[in-house]
């Protein structure tokens, strides 16, 4: 997720200088070699590594996705595709890890990235005849379909030299925002758990994470013409108001998709497979408004009811789930994370529309990639955050709480093996520590659910069929003055 955050704005120009076409097979391509590096990993630095390219590549997959379809789509009709878009994002999201764990179950970590095939046999000792008989990975088949069906349409920026394509990238920029990231996952990761927060090494991430940002902000204002982030849009309310309800609406999701499971499995008892399909809930709460939001959208024009409706969902169903004890019944779990997948589903694509609305045709690549930039560092800082409060919460609340066993111990266990670990007359005391420790993650779920209203009731209102969508070929539309629908540039 660093990798996939740190790089989102230079794709953003990427697939403005060549054919997009071209650039999202190539990501793909880089995205499944980092994966092949994971499963062979012979140890814990190659699969960081391998995680990193797939990173880089997926990177390109989250925007180029989205910006394939600009090219083909006019506006107005793109939000019902969007709300598909992001139905299968949010479905992958929970299903990923769902089919992680039958793999780890099954046979081995290693499959979750040597293939995403779901004919595995069920003994492990079969591993060398699966391994020649499984089916074509997801990104081969993604491969062969955009390859041979979608039709390659034009770069927007052309007659530009080589030189001149890498000084708009702005890598001196791109220098100090990925060690600022860095830095600011580990300072909120160690802090208060690791580390002290009045460690010298806390301190020091900090000091560095507040410099390379300031630096980062420099470069941006002294050399415009190669900025990654344009004054004139980061400088749009719209474009602002996007990125506030993307990142906050991603935090609240990967926080609690990370950590729901692990309450699933440790108070619930449920295994790791079990503790996916415990959460099919959530997914088809999010699939059902997301679709629904795209069709609303498409209907009306608007986009701004769906973002209003996700800002009053969303905290109530993070609100309620941060109330779960170990008496939680069946229907408060499930229902509950319904209505957060119906909170989270409805404003999960409405930055993104905001960005293809109010930009002008040449400058909507780097507006997606803005929103995907915040998507993904939100996930990223805030499943860190989610495992600082955790840990910090957990270790606190186990100090002398179980005889012949330390705190870190019950925090280096995976949830599923703790009633192993923990004697059966102080599982229940343990329990109820590690209840209250995932409530605490959960309340930072809604703090973030509550902040996204901010994002959503500062957003105009712009209807998308006022404007029938920024012309392929980079040529500028203003908002309501466009009374001819352009054509898509590339047709499947």
């Amino acid at each position: 997720m660093l990798c996939a955050c740190a790089f989102q704005l230079p794709f953003g120009k990427i697939f403005t200088f060549y054919t997009p076409k071209y650039v999202f097979l190539i990501t793909i391509v880089i995205f499944e070699i980092g994966s092949a590096l994971c499963g062979a990993a012979p140890n814990s630095v190659a699969f960081i590594v391998g995680r990193a390219i797939a990173g880089l590549g997926s990177a390109g997959i989250m925007s180029g996705g989205i910006i394939l379809m600009l090219n083909t789509l006019p506006l107005a009709k793109r939000p019902i595709w969007m709300g598909l878009f992001g139905a299968v994002f949010g479905v992958s999201s929970v299903i990923g890890p769902l089919l992680g764990g039958a793999f780890t179950t099954d046979v081995t970590w290693r499959w979750c990235f040597y293939s995403t095939s779901l004919s595995i046999a069920r003994d492990p000792f079969q591993y060398a005849d699966v391994q020649g008989a499984v089916n074509l990975p997801i990104g081969g088949v993604a491969l062969a379909i955009i390859a041979f069906i979608l039709k390659p349409a034009p770069p927007q920026v052309k007659g530009l030299s080589i030189g001149q394509k890498l000084a708009k990238l702005d890598l001196l920029g791109e220098l100090f925002l990925l060690p600022c990231i860095i830095c600011l996952l580990l300072g909120m990761q160690w802090g208060g758990s690791t580390y002290a927060w009045s460690d010298g090494r806390i301190i020091a991430l900090f000091t560095l994470f507040g410099a390379l940002l300031i630096a980062f902000a420099l470069v941006q204002v002294l050399m415009p013409a190669t900025a990654t982030i344009p004054a004139s849009i980061i400088a749009n309310r719209n474009i602002l108001a996007g990125m506030m309800l993307t990142f906050c609406i991603a935090s609240t999701m990967m926080a609690l998709v990370y950590f729901i499971p692990t309450w699933l499995q440790a108070i619930k008892g449920q295994s790791a497979v079990k503790s996916g399909i415990s959460t099919i809930p959530m997914v088809l709460g999010l699939v059902i408004a997301n679709i629904s939001a795209g069709q609303l959208t498409g209907r009306i024009g608007y986009y701004t009811p769906s973002a209003y409706l996700s800002v009053i969902l969303m905290p109530i169903g993070a609100g309620l789930i941060s109330t779960w004890n170990i008496n939680t019944g069946s229907g408060k779990w499930i229902g509950y994370q319904i209505l957060l997948g119906l909170g989270v589903g409805a404003g999960m694509q409405q930055g993104n529309m905001a960005a293809q609305t109010v930009l002008t045709g040449k400058d909507v690549p780097l507006g997606v990639a803005l929103m995907m930039f915040c998507q993904q560092l939100g996930g990223a800082i805030f499943v860190s955050v989610g495992q600082n409060v955790f840990s910090s919460k957990l270790v606190g609340g186990l100090t002398d709480l179980v005889d012949g066993l330390s705190a870190q111990d019950v925090v280096n266990t995976g949830a599923t093996e703790l009633r192993l670990i923990v004697p059966a007359d102080q599982l229940a005391a343990v329990l109820s520590v590690y209840n209250a420790a995932l409530r605490q993650v959960f309340v930072v779920g809604v703090a973030m659910a509550c902040l996204a209203a901010i994002g959503a009731f500062a957003l105009d209102w712009r209807s998308v069929k006022g404007k029938q969508g920024p012309a392929a070929a980079g040529k500028p539309v203003k908002a309501g003055n466009s009374s001819e629908e352009p054509k898509g540039d590339a047709q499947v």
